[in-house]
């Protein structure tokens, strides 16, 4: 779903002809899996629960009930309503949690700082000083259990969507092959089918690694072909065969069918909900469009030549009841185009599971981003379209999945019967956050969010139990994919925040630092080290351990925090949180490197040639500011102290002269410290401080005859300790449960944590730290 050529960072586009050009290539990105649906909505609804009989009430029913869940699930609740929940333009189901974390103190992820608030893309719907104390609100807030609760329906949502991943490609290309067996005898077909789809997936997983961005131009014309393909084939069976399907379009037929049905007719459900898979993917792709775009190519295009196809094929059906072949798209096709027809379903089928899988690398790399999925190696396909990657494990994991599902179930019905539970799964998570992002975000009264949470929810609900009663019939699927990995993410997580309260008790003071070179005799070598830490502040316990074993450190030592911040992007000006480590003379800085969970993370050499640029900067300002010089001035008017200690950073810009600096003073006061960490939401005692910001601007003239000798003697060692080299410190770490640990605790630990971190990437991978260049030291946690 990251296959589209936005950018959160590209001005304002609002002409209609750039609105048309974004809606056109939405096609391709958006559409794919909903565009295809109609390959196998009747064939897995009449596969056996209900029978299509002379009175044509099971089809009209079944069309009436297409034609409404059409209607309101994608028309009315995603264009109308969720489409507008947008974070900075990004959609998703992280981003209807980042809304939630920032309206509300809900979020369990580590090191955050008040400071974040800063950040341009941080908005807010309302003002901070608008005081929004909804009971709702109050009442999240005041429940660390409910912290938990939300993280687990996110984490839910997210493992549905990796299902979805799984089985869309499976089903779709299933379902185009299965056009053949119409030309072929029925001992061929059964024999060719799994075959032929197999080898299509093999060859659409193993061209993942080219990234999509080499035939993303092909997508947008095949799904747009697809559509008129399936919109001319409606409009020739309802006029050929029957005109007056119309009417069945009356939700009048929907009783009708329930009342001649009833227990059968409502496990049909279960076929009929796959008409809106690939619904959520008008959501999760928002940030590669925009809302118009989206909202034009659903409305005019998509949304009209599905209902068309889905008319036309109950048209045919209506007058052929004793057809020789079972209940399908291809039954429908006249047979003078039913291979120029098949060939395009083919290829919408790889558009649309191109789109899942693409979908299911980016929502596995914001689970990372947020620390609750294990590291995974993510590739970087294309410079110059934002948020094409690759991640190989999880490619060939689903490839060896998906071919599984394929040879295991070898009919619609099962893989229906998997996906549509996973489908329903991830609109029902939508459905509640949207619910909570209404009165948290847009501050509407709880009766508005109750009657959407009721309203969509009460259909879905209607078609999840329908999946759900077929568990021995492929429900089962997603449910067993869903435990495994919520349990993987949740056990990273928890390990994940033990290990950073851990940090937190066991990190050592500025003081302590100070006086270490004169007790042991530390040396200072030439080059920089740039130590890797979770802490925002304080001295990390893996660095202390390193100069007690060997007391040696490089000439400038920088600690460097690697951060997410729940927005999507930050912007690259504000990405730098600068600050001194103890005194000047020291040469010891923190740098706090901020990213949303959609930003590319930057390659070694370029972070590490920018972090010395940003350094630079950082020392001239502050050596301007302690000075007084007139080359600098607050908006607040007032003129702070020397910030010698570990309190007081500043924002440097990376835009160009001149520069912008936004200081932040993060003092920790004892009252704000949590003595105790009885449950993992403690840390948020510990993260919440009250900051004193001040906008400074100040301009850098290298020509100044007046430049500081000591500004110039720092900047002269920097630059000399970039020439020396540079060494990458970070912890290598061994977590183990402390005696006395519940069951869970240590089985979690010892064991689920251990062997997810001893098969996952490293570190030093994520980080692409070289390895001539990287030195681990071993730490062992005992939480």
């Amino acid at each position: 779903m990251d296959l589209g050529s936005g950018n959160c960072w590209s001005t304002p586009k609002d002409s209609w002809k750039t609105t048309l050009l974004l809606a056109y290539q939405s096609l391709g990105v958006v559409y794919g899996d909903l565009s295809i649906s109609p390959l196998y909505v009747y064939k897995s609804t009449f596969a056996e629960d209900i029978h299509h009989s002379e009175s044509n009430e099971e089809i009209f029913g079944v069309l009436s009930f297409v034609f409404w869940t059409l209607t309101l699930v994608p028309l009315f609740k995603y264009v109308f309503v969720v489409l507008r929940a947008d974070d900075n333009g990004e959609g998703g189901t992280f981003a209807l949690y980042s809304l939630i974390c920032r309206h509300a103190k809900v979020s369990l992820l580590p090191n955050r700082q008040v400071a974040d608030e800063a950040v341009s893309t941080y908005k807010l719907e309302h003002p901070p000083e608008v005081k929004n104390n909804s009971k709702v609100k109050l009442l999240l807030e005041k429940h660390k259990a409910l912290h938990t609760a939300l993280l687990i329906l996110v984490l839910l949502g997210t493992c549905m969507v990796i299902g979805d991943g799984l089985l869309t490609p499976a089903i779709s290309v299933f379902s185009a092959v299965s056009g053949l067996e119409l030309s072929m005898s029925k001992e061929h077909h059964q024999y060719a089918m799994v075959p032929i789809t197999c080898f299509i997936l093999v060859c659409l997983f193993a061209l993942q690694h080219y990234g999509t961005h080499r035939v993303g131009f092909f997508f947008a014309p095949v799904v747009l072909t697809w559509l008129l393909c399936i919109s001319a084939l409606g409009l020739y069976n309802i006029f050929h065969w029957n005109p007056h399907v119309y009417q069945a379009l009356s939700p009048y037929y929907m009783y009708r069918f329930l009342r001649k049905t009833r227990k059968s007719g409502w496990m049909s459900l279960g076929g009929i909900l796959l008409c809106i898979t690939g619904s959520e993917a008008m959501f999760a792709d928002l940030g590669h469009f925009t809302y118009a775009a989206i909202q034009i190519a659903f409305t005019f295009l998509v949304y009209p030549a599905l209902i068309l196809a889905y008319m036309g094929q109950a048209a045919y059906l209506s007058k052929h009841h004793n057809s020789t072949h079972q209940i399908g798209f291809y039954v429908s096709v006249p047979e003078s185009v039913r291979w120029p027809v098949l060939v395009i379903a083919i290829l919408a089928s790889v558009v649309g599971s191109q789109a899942i899988i693409s979908g299911t690398f980016s929502i596995i790399n914001q689970s990372q981003s947020l620390s609750c999925f294990p590291r995974v190696k993510v590739v970087h396909t294309s410079d110059k379209i934002h948020g094409q990657i690759y991640i190989p494990e999880i490619n060939w994991i689903l490839m060896v999945l998906c071919i599984a599902v394929t040879i295991g179930f070898r009919d619609i019905k099962h893989m229906g019967n998997a996906s549509g539970l996973a489908v329903m799964t991830v609109m029902l998570v939508t459905t509640c956050l949207t619910s909570l992002v209404i009165i948290l975000c847009w501050h509407k009264p709880p009766l508005v969010a109750l009657s959407f949470l009721l309203f969509f929810g009460s259909i879905e609900l209607l078609y999840f139990s329908a999946s759900l009663i077929k568990f021995l019939e492929g429900a089962w699927l997603p449910i067993l994919l869903a435990l495994i990995l919520m349990t993987i993410m949740f056990v990273w997580h928890y390990a994940t925040i033990k290990k950073y309260e851990f940090d937190l008790h066991n990190k050592v003071s500025l003081e302590w630092l100070l006086a270490l070179g004169p007790s042991l005799g530390i040396a200072r070598v030439p080059g920089i080290g740039i130590v890797f830490t979770d802490l925002t502040f304080g001295i990390p316990a893996n660095f202390s351990r390193f100069v007690t074993n060997l007391p040696a450190f490089h000439r400038v030592l920088v600690f460097v925090c690697v951060k997410s911040v729940p927005v999507p992007y930050v912007p690259p000006a504000e990405r730098y949180l600068m600050g001194r480590v103890g005194p000047a003379a020291h040469r010891s800085y923190r740098c706090i490197v901020r990213y949303g969970y959609r930003d590319v993370h930057q390659d070694v050499d370029s972070f590490e040639s920018e972090l010395v640029d940003r350094l630079s900067d950082f020392i001239r300002y502050n050596w301007h500011r302690m000075e007084g010089t007139n080359s600098w001035t607050e908006d607040d008017g007032s003129q702070s102290g020397d910030s010698s200690g570990d309190c007081r950073l500043a924002v440097i810009g990376t835009v160009g002269v001149p520069a912008m600096a936004f200081e932040i003073d993060e003092s920790v006061h004892p009252e704000s410290v949590s003595i105790g960490f009885p449950t993992v939401e403690s840390v948020t005692d510990v993260i919440e401080m009250e900051p004193v910001e001040r906008r400074v601007r100040f301009a850098i003239n290298e020509e100044r005859s007046d430049l500081n000798g000591r500004l110039r003697e720092e900047l002269e060692e920097l630059w000399a300790a970039q020439q020396a080299g540079t060494a990458f410190i970070l912890g290598h770490s061994h977590v183990k449960a402390k005696q006395g640990s519940s069951l869970p605790k240590r089985l979690a630990i010892n064991y689920g944590y251990s062997f997810l971190r001893r098969n996952c990437r490293g570190p030093d991978v994520v980080l692409k730290v070289p390895p001539v260049s990287l030195l681990e030291v071993g730490m062992v946690y005992v939480v």
